[in-house]
Order: C-alpha cells, then sequence, then structure tokens
C-alpha cells in the first residue's frame, strides 16, 4: 500500500476520494444533520450559513444532508453496477473467448450491436422499458457496461487461451470448467480489475445523466443527477449553490475513479509498468 502510495499519489487521492464518498453514503443516516425529506418552509432558498453550512432548496431542505445522502444514490449504483456489469461482462468473455467457434462468432454479432449505440442511448431505451428506480438502474447499467466489456475480457482470454500451460492442464484430463476457473480466469484478473476502477466513474456519470433526464433514481430521493434537474436548473441563477455542491460532489467521484483506475492500469498492466 504504502509503496502504490509513493509511486502514485494521485491514484491514491482518488482511491481515499472514493473511499470518503462511499463512507459518506454508508454513514449518511448518521453524519447528515437533517433528513434528506426534511423541509423548513421558512428556509427556502437560503445561502449557506451556520445552520445550513451548503444552503437550503426551494422546500427548504438542507442541501448538505441531501448531498450525502445522493452518495448513497451514487455509490450504490455506481459500485453495483461495475459489480454487475464485470459478472455478465467476465462470463459472456469467458465462454466465448474460450469455446469460441459459431458460439464466438454468435456472441460477437450481439455485442457488435449493442456497440452500435451509444451508452447513454442503450440505458436510456431499456429504462424507458423497464421504468424508473434504484434497481432498475443498477441492473440497466450493469447489462449495457457487461456486455461491452465483454470484448476486453475475451481478448484477454483469448491471449491467455495460446499459453501451453492450457494444453497441458487438457493434457493432463482437465475438464472445460476446471481450466477456466483454475488457470484462465486467476490469469485475466488485472483486465477485469482495471475495467471495473475505470468503469465505476462513466457509470456514476451515466446514472447522473439517468435521474437528469428523469429516468434514474425517482424524487424525494436525492441524487446527484436529479438535483441539478428540477429546482436545481430553475432557480440555479437566484441560488447557485442548489447546482454548484451536486456537481461538486460528482466531479470529486468522478476524479477519484478515474485517477484510481489510471493508476490500477499503469500498475496491473504489463505493458505500462516498465523497468523497475
Amino acid at each position: 500500500m504504502w509503496t502504490f502510495v509513493r509511486r502514485k499519489p494521485l491514484g491514491a487521492a482518488g482511491g481515499l476520494l472514493l473511499f470518503a464518498m462511499l463512507a459518506l453514503g454508508l454513514l449518511a443516516h448518521v453524519v447528515a444533520p437533517y433528513g434528506y425529506d426534511e423541509a423548513d418552509v421558512f428556509s427556502r432558498l437560503k445561502a449557506p450559513s451556520m445552520d445550513h453550512w451548503l444552503g437550503t432548496d426551494n422546500l427548504g431542505r438542507d442541501l448538505l444532508s441531501r448531498v450525502i445522502y445522493g452518495a448513497r444514490v451514487s455509490m450504490g449504483v455506481g459500485f453495483g453496477g461495475v459489480a454487475l456489469g464485470l459478472a455478465i461482462g467476465s462470463s459472456v468473455g469467458l465462454v466465448s473467448g474460450y469455446f469460441g467457434g459459431r458460439l464466438d462468432l454468435l456472441v460477437q454479432r450481439v455485442v457488435d450491436a449493442f456497440m452500435c449505440f451509444p451508452l447513454l442511448l442503450v440505458a436510456l431505451t431499456i429504462m424507458a422499458i423497464l421504468g424508473p428506480g434504484l434497481e432498475n438502474v443498477i441492473l440497466t447499467l450493469g447489462l449495457v457496461l457487461g456486455i461491452r466489456d465483454s470484448r476486453v475480457i475475451r481478448s484477454a482470454v483469448l491471449a491467455v487461451k495460446a499459453h501451453l500451460y492450457l494444453e497441458a492442464a487438457r493434457a493432463l484430463g482437465a475438464g472445460h470448467a476446471g481450466t477456466i476457473a483454475k488457470h484462465v480466469l486467476p490469469n485475466i484478473l488485472a483486465p477485469i480489475i482495471i475495467l471495473g476502477t475505470v468503469n465505476l466513474g462513466a457509470v456514476i456519470l451515466t446514472e447522473a445523466a439517468l435521474s437528469f433526464l428523469g429516468f434514474g433514481v425517482p424524487p424525494p430521493r436525492p441524487s446527484w443527477g436529479g438535483m441539478l434537474s428540477g429546482s436545481g436548473l430553475v432557480h440555479m441563477l437566484r441560488a447557485p449553490w442548489l447546482a454548484l455542491w451536486p456537481g461538486v460532489a460528482l466531479s470529486l467521484s468522478v476524479f477519484g475513479a478515474n485517477m484510481l483506475g489510471d493508476a490500477l492500469r499503469d500498475l496491473l498492466d504489463p505493458r505500462l509498468r516498465g523497468n523497475r
């Protein structure tokens, strides 16, 4: 850990930011001074003060509390979507790359069809069918990213498949399931970890975009993207803190995810390690 901090200080700072956001989300009911839907009609659109450090919104709700509770939504969607996406992408990439043949051809054509459209457009289409909700957002983003990531994981499987130790394992009588679990999967963990950290920022941003467009987490549950739309968009000129602080929180979380992902890629990718 100390070596990672010394060699990749920006990556360590990004990991610390993500850990802080995750801790805020998990402990939101303890850290937040008010409830996320606790309103005070006499304190509407109040500027930052000692009672409300980040100000209040048009309904008199404490903005600091809503930003903290928004971390729970964004981090939950981010880590949940990435975990589901890696599970789907790893399964599809392993099966497609290991068995090859017609199965690989069929699976890759389906992947090509998904990759023809932008990520946000596919996510909006699926969310329009499923409806808004936290679970539906995690399912949608995990499915879309998993199918896209399967192409990268398939390439890693093809590189490992060409090694002679797989032929030796098969010659000794190892079955397909044992070969994949013991010899293929452990040797492609590095690109899987890199994909997870790099995709975390994309998932958080996509969730914010879905919430901004009204297809994400429905109100009154706070989401950083949802806070940027609605009242934040209407009252932005009169009360700029409504858009400022959710945007800062969103930027910090995406910055932390990208910095951590870049640092792990430099350390785990053999082509980028360089000489010690």
